[in-house]
């Protein structure tokens, strides 16, 4: 049988050395460094690129099932609706009547002064011809080949006048007629072409020639073509229809006066003597040939039908 012997109980030395002790543990715990977690390796290039790869997938995945860029326009989609568009307005105003009689007086003008030109200088193209003609073997520089010269552009300049003022009155609806300017214009064109050819005909021509024939009266031939042309030309685009140009042609706060009238129905008769009326045209007829008011072409219609009564 054991005998346990009885702890002894601390003294307060004891307690003293003890605190002493835990506070030496600690300082010397506190002393040592701490103690560092275990490092993490870093990421490779290769995981920080499949990493964005994974990432770039996932917002591709969520983006490819939206179809809102495909209902967008693209810049050549814009450019060509722009073109379409443009097309349609600029279709849309060709049919304006305005717009066509505007393109009729335009193109007038540009044909008339491109045949005047081209008469002019067919005109000047015989020059040479008609002064070896007027010079008959003179000496050059003598007074008489000298003056030879001012043959062609006198008869030139005349000319000039008839089938200028024929043009003119031509593209104001009023056409000269009058056989005996007619005549005139013809008498200055034979004359023309007469005095080129004559040296060059055979039985004339000490050696004839058809090629030189020709090349004398080109220019006076061209003057002749162009007279002819250029009244028909004229008369054509007159009786071109551009439909009702109400607003340009109506008179505001005023009626038609008697010598309006008379000086339209007068108008009016010529063209019905020319054929580009009918014998009794309408109203209507009357106001898109002569661009007048419909009160006018009205009261013309009237005054058409009484001279036809008598």
């Amino acid at each position: 049988m054991s005998v346990t012997t009885p702890t002894p109980e601390p003294t307060p030395d004891d307690v003293s050395r003890g605190l002493v002790a835990l506070e030496r543990h600690l300082a010397e715990q506190a002393s040592r460094p701490a103690s560092r977690p275990p490092a993490i390796p870093s990421e490779t290039r290769r995981v920080r690129q499949l990493r964005a790869e994974v990432a770039e997938a996932h917002a591709l995945a969520d983006l490819q099932d939206d179809d809102t860029p495909l209902t967008l326009d693209t810049p050549k989609v814009r450019k060509r609706r722009k073109a379409a568009h443009e097309a349609a307005r600029l279709h849309a105003l060709a049919q304006d009547p305005a717009m066509r009689a505007w393109q009729a007086a335009r193109m007038r003008r540009l044909l008339v002064t491109m045949a005047l030109i081209s008469l002019t200088l067919a005109l000047a193209w015989s020059t040479a011809g008609v002064q070896a003609f007027a010079a008959d073997d003179a000496p050059a520089w003598s007074p008489a080949w000298i003056f030879a010269w001012l043959v062609e552009p006198f008869l030139s300049l005349a000319l000039l006048v008839v089938v200028g003022a024929r043009a003119y009155t031509a593209t104001r609806n009023q056409p000269i007629t009058a056989p005996a300017l007619i005549r005139i214009e013809w008498l200055f064109l034979a004359l023309t072409v007469g005095m080129n050819a004559w040296p060059y005909l055979p039985l004339v021509a000490e050696e004839f020639s058809f090629s030189r024939l020709v090349l004398h009266v080109l220019g006076p031939i061209v003057a002749v073509a162009i007279v002819t042309a250029l009244p028909i030309i004229l008369a054509a685009f007159t009786g071109l229809d551009h439909g009702p140009l109400t607003g340009l042609t109506y008179r505001a706060n005023t009626g038609p006066q008697g010598a309006d009238i008379a000086t339209l129905t007068d108008r009016a008769r010529r063209l019905i003597d020319n054929g580009e009326l009918p014998a009794a045209p309408s109203a209507r007829r009357i106001q898109r040939t002569l661009r007048c008011a419909m009160d006018a072409a009205r009261a013309v219609r009237d005054a058409l039908t009484e001279g036809e009564s008598r």
